[in-house]
């Protein structure tokens, strides 16, 4: 986990999480002063275990606000739409905490101390969210990075954080050609050093160099650039830099032992052990909260479909070590929606959805059979998401390093769920892949509760679901 804290952008999110934390809690006190103002015993006898109830109603509203996106790191909304998002967690947690009121009663804080709590504490985040974000967005407190090489493979990183939110932690001041490579990149963005690199680099106040020439053999300045390193300047490889930055791993066709060398991809007994224990106390309690909407799905499916339509479905699917397994899922298609055998993919507006199926599918309803998976221990609550043999047999041949995903149980939800769109493509899954190999790559405990926790946003939202 301390290499994920390596990302800047993260530790401004850390800060944003425990500032947003203290705010809440000093709405929950000035609620009470507003509430009982001229009542000091009552005041008084709320001030013995207030400060617990306001960590408890913190605690909540930022959980409902992780739930909504809102701490992503590159969460692409507006004013209004933040505002939105913000609401639609503010009204989630209220209730989540009348809820709790009623099922633990010492946790009671009182109506018109939570509304009035609830009501200031929106206004207080959504007037220092704004103030935190235009402070992390000024240059003047990103980290200055250039690179070094402008071929293809620096017109690749141009492009691939081209926007503001990609680039909320470090900004690039461009790109200096190195050897006979290709310049790929626009004139305005090329930097031409008129001095020794090392000086150069510090006058223009370089905190990160980001070392991606097409080829580095014979053209890399190593001399100027370990002067660098020794003077405080970090030197960081270009697969390394898109790994922490954009959360992904970027393939390298030109140096595929970087995955071989690089940290991560250990999967210890202790961590499987971990693993295997969140998996089965999340379930449980998923199955004790969402047991009457399975009931309420089946219902709606056998009242679509008739009596002796079958309302589940099982599918082979490729597992941990390339294992086949029958995933289950709610039936969402027609009975004979592969009746010639052959797999599809499934389309926008695919006319094999049956009206019920289209609604459980955009709510997500249809994966919660996959929970008896995860207790036979066929799947994890989190990881890459199973898919059928015969695309896995066609990605295994086209696609490099897919037989890597399965080096974990697959997952009810994953990282390529929250951060890529529903993949029906050769392209799509290539993608998706580089995001399943971050996962693999950094899983951990708290990497998994936070993916956990954004998922509400894709059921919320239904993005991603056809």
């Amino acid at each position: 986990m301390s290499g994920l804290f390596r990302h800047r952008a993260l530790r401004w999110q850390l800060l944003l999480v425990l500032v947003e934390f203290s705010l809440l809690m000093m709405s929950v006190y000035a609620a009470v002063g507003l509430r009982f103002w001229g009542d000091a015993g009552t005041r008084t006898a709320f001030d013995r275990a207030l400060h617990w109830h306001a960590a408890l109603v913190a605690m909540v509203l930022i959980l409902s606000m992780a739930s909504l996106g809102l701490y992503q790191v590159h969460l692409r909304a507006r004013w209004l739409g933040r505002l939105s998002r913000q609401a639609v967690a503010f009204v989630l947690g209220g209730t989540a905490l009348t809820v709790l009121y009623y099922a633990v009663p010492p946790t009671y804080l009182g109506r018109g101390v939570l509304g009035i709590a609830l009501l200031l504490g929106y206004l207080v985040i959504a007037l220092w969210g704004e103030l935190f974000l235009s402070f992390v967005d000024a240059d003047l407190f990103k980290r200055r990075v250039i690179m070094i090489g402008a071929g293809q493979r620096a017109a690749d990183l141009n492009r691939m954080m081209r926007r503001k939110t990609d680039q909320r932690g470090f900004k690039i001041l461009g790109y200096v050609p190195v050897g006979a490579d290709p310049v790929s990149i626009s004139a305005p963005l090329l930097l031409h050093p008129d001095e020794d690199l090392c000086e150069w680099a510090t006058r223009l106040g370089v905190q990160e160099i980001v070392v991606g020439p097409d080829d580095r053999r014979g053209t890399l300045p190593v001399d100027a650039l370990l002067e660098c390193k020794q003077g405080g300047m970090a030197v960081t490889e270009l697969a390394e830099f898109v790994e922490r930055e954009a959360g992904k791993i970027k393939m390298e066709p030109t140096n595929p032992s970087w995955l071989v060398f690089s940290d991560g991809f250990n999967i210890s007994p202790m961590s499987r052990t971990i693993k295997r224990a969140f998996d089965v106390v999340v379930t449980l309690l998923m199955l004790l909260v969402t047991w009457p909407l399975m009931l309420l799905t089946a219902l709606a499916i056998r009242l679509e479909s008739g009596r002796g339509a079958p309302i589940l479905y099982h599918q082979e699917r490729v597992g941990e070590n390339g294992k086949l397994f029958g995933v289950i899922k709610f039936r969402s298609m027609c009975t004979d929606a592969e009746r010639n055998g052959v797999a599809r993919w499934a389309s926008k507006n695919d006319d094999r959805v049956t009206r019920v199926g289209r609604f459980i599918r955009k709510a997500r309803l249809d994966e919660l059979p996959q929970l008896w998976n995860v207790l036979r221990g066929d799947m994890s609550i989190i990881g890459p998401r199973p898919e059928r043999p015969q695309f896995v047999d066609e990605f295994n041949i086209r696609i490099r390093y897919y037989a890597l995903r399965h080096c974990l149980k697959p997952g009810l939800t994953g990282w390529a769920q929250l951060r890529y769109p529903y993949g029906s493509s050769l392209e799509d899954a290539e993608e998706k892949l580089k995001f399943d190999l971050f996962y693999v790559k950094n899983h951990n405990l708290v990497f998994d509760m936070a993916i956990l926790i954004q998922t509400l946003e894709v059921v919320l939202f239904g993005r991603g679901a056809r």
